[in-house]
């Protein structure tokens, strides 16, 4: 999930968030049918599933992002389309971009202009609860898109993926408990992140990736968000079967966003058995 920590509480937060995006939303209904023809004549999608669990080496999902709720500025001056060549030139294996607006300073107009630039697959991180977000994300060239299970009905879920599916689009589901995990599968995720960061205590370790990968089939990829900052950390992601990390804060913080990524790449992968 994107990061919403902060001093009246994540869960808060995330609660406004929401509320913001149901309006948004509302605010979209009316141009459904447009944004169908959007989508229908968008860009060919690209494979961000492959290309997140191609091996050998873990891959690298970097992210474009100007602040968060709990992190306040981060790289407010940043040019999406050179930081997004810099990462493809420093080896990432796919892009994830923050659009939303309000708290974190995206736009889908920074995803246009990252997929524009690179030839990597682009994630569209955000807070989708209805189709018709689906359709704004294709129409704009999205390759896939994050739906947290958090803040998603197993009904909604279970739908939103298999919709996203059918407009071409790679669902990523974000869990964080056992039981979301679940969820996840019974929806056909084949794309899951595990975010490590915990929203009630503000704490966040990779152990949460590591003890929830017993409960995911090793044909599922694999994708662990949040709090990765060292090539000793992907190291022990990679020894354990993780396909991928998603980094932000740490790459978008660095005086050269490029070299950071350089530093995390190439890390060794390890295939998963089940059982």
């Amino acid at each position: 999930m994107p990061e919403t920590q902060g001093s009246h509480g994540g869960s808060r937060i995330l609660d406004r968030i929401v509320e913001t995006k149901r309006t948004e939303v509302e605010a979209l209904l009316p141009g459904e049918a447009a944004l169908r023809d959007q989508a229908a004549s968008a860009p060919p999608p690209r494979d961000l599933a492959e290309a997140l669990r191609r091996g050998p080496d873990v891959a690298l999902m970097a992210e474009v992002k100007r602040r968060s709720p709990g992190a306040g500025p981060i790289r407010p001056d940043l040019v999406p389309a050179e930081l997004a060549r810099g990462y493809e030139r420093a080896g990432a294996a796919a892009i994830s971009v923050l659009t939303d607006s309000e708290y974190f300073g995206g736009s889908l107009d920074d995803l246009k202009e990252v997929r524009s630039a690179v030839g990597l697959p682009v994630l569209r991180k955000d807070f989708v609860l209805h189709r018709i977000q689906l359709l704004e994300s294709r129409s704009a060239g999205a390759d896939g898109v994050l739906l947290i299970a958090r803040i998603l009905s197993d009904e909604a879920l279970s739908s939103l993926h298999k919709e996203a599916s059918d407009l071409g689009l790679t669902p990523m589901v974000e869990v964080h408990r056992p039981e979301e995990v679940e969820r996840a599968l019974q929806a056909g995720s084949r794309l899951i992140g595990v975010n490590n960061r915990n929203l009630q205590t503000f704490e966040t370790s990779l152990d949460v990736t590591l003890g929830l990968l017993s409960a995911i089939p090793a044909d599922v990829a694999v994708v662990s968000e949040s709090g990765i900052r060292t090539p000793a950390e992907v190291d022990r992601l990679g020894a354990a079967g993780v396909h991928g990390i998603l980094v932000g804060e740490s790459l978008l913080r660095a005086r050269d966003p490029e070299r950071a990524v350089g530093e995390l790449v190439g890390r060794p992968w390890v295939a998963r058995r089940d059982g």
